[in-house]
């Protein structure tokens, strides 16, 4: 599938329809993704647990961040928020609820660890609060300027909470789990039970390489895409908000998506919220407060003023996550049913008139 991200970037220098190259870059980002998450478990694996969780959280997002990067530069707040969105949505609702369903119709009741599930829903909780309250100081305070302080400096707290629970996770007790480890820690579980499909393993300098490749590849892959987005937006009569909300996240996610799928499917259901998780608190925490900063160096700030409607769904998922982690077990029907969620979300999100809002 690579072949794609060559074809979408050909297709823009040539004038293509800005629907294919769309598409196009669609499908190139996929194993793109695939490839950031499996160098960086590689890369990690040989620098140790300290340092390779820090690489897990640098490069854990990098897809998104690269996306929403480009999109900010030409001033798409509102594909941006929606990313961001969409990505805490799609992991907590689409990426859990598939991996249950998987998981809970080969093993039936999953078995789960409550308090690292717990410590997992808290984060979660800390971090959509700090996109929730900037909305409401907003809705209250009607002051452009307030609000942009505001949003800054929720910004700088929210990464520095990521920092102290990198600091726990360095110098405390427990693993890093995030997206950028979840294909190397299921590929360690399919060798241990399924010796017949084990994985070569890179040296540290292939990974490396692969690695520093794949983030170029990304990031002129993400830059056709991100400006086909207007004119197929306009084309096909969808708005800014669905892309962002749906498409994007499940491009970027994809890899990851597949990983914890993986995990439920071989009963490592703590691996799998472990990966659902770790995203969906690593774009808040982490990737949302780099575009506040790096929408300041653009000239451009951009507040964490979220759509009433994504606040809703962002409650929504946190909630239901947060509940799922009380009894530490789950079987497939709350699969489907998070799965429903999900569809509902979609449905409201393709009708929401809201197409070229800032």
């Amino acid at each position: 599938m690579l072949v794609f991200g060559a074809l979408a970037v050909v297709g823009r220098l040539a004038g293509v329809p800005d629907l294919l190259v769309f598409g196009a870059a669609c499908l190139g980002l996929v194993p793109l993704a695939g490839l950031i998450g499996h160098a960086t478990g590689q890369v990690a694996h040989h620098l140790g647990a300290q340092y390779g969780g820090l690489l897990n959280a640098t490069f854990g997002n990098a897809v998104a961040l690269i996306i929403t990067l480009f999109a900010l530069h030409q001033g798409l707040f509102t594909l941006v928020k929606a990313a961001i969105t969409g990505s805490i949505v799609g992991n907590t609702l689409l990426v859990l609820g598939l991996a249950l369903l998987a998981g809970g119709i080969r093993h039936g009741v999953l078995k789960f660890d409550v308090g690292l599930a717990s410590l997992n829903a808290a984060l979660l909780i800390l971090a959509v609060a700090g996109l929730v309250l900037p909305a409401l100081f907003s809705s209250l305070v009607q002051d452009a300027g307030r609000v942009e302080a505001l949003s800054l400096m929720v910004a700088v707290i929210l990464l520095a909470s990521y920092l102290a629970y990198l600091m726990f996770v360095v110098w405390g007790n427990g693993p890093f789990i995030g997206p950028a480890a979840a294909e190397a820690d299921v590929e360690q579980v399919i060798e241990k039970e399924e010796p017949d499909k084990r994985a070569a393993t890179w040296s540290l300098r292939q990974g490396l390489l692969a690695l520093a490749l794949a983030t170029v590849g990304t990031a002129i892959v993400s830059e056709a895409l991100v400006n086909a987005v207007e004119p197929v937006t306009r084309q096909l009569g969808w708005s800014e908000l669905f892309v962002g909300v749906i498409l994007i996240p499940i491009v970027g996610n994809a890899a990851e998506n597949w990983a914890a799928v993986r995990a439920a499917w071989h009963n490592h259901v703590d691996l799998t919220l472990g990966i659902a998780a770790g995203s969906s608190t690593q774009i808040p925490l982490f990737v949302a407060p780099v575009l506040i900063l790096a929408s300041r160096a653009f000239g451009q700030p951009m507040t964490l003023v979220f759509e009433p409607l994504e606040l809703m769904v962002l409650a929504l998922s946190t909630a239901i996550f947060a509940y799922l982690s009380l009894d530490g077990e789950s079987h497939w029907l709350e699969g489907v049913l998070l799965l429903a969620l999900y569809l509902m979300t979609a449905v409201v999100f393709f009708l929401d008139p809201l197409t070229f809002a800032a």
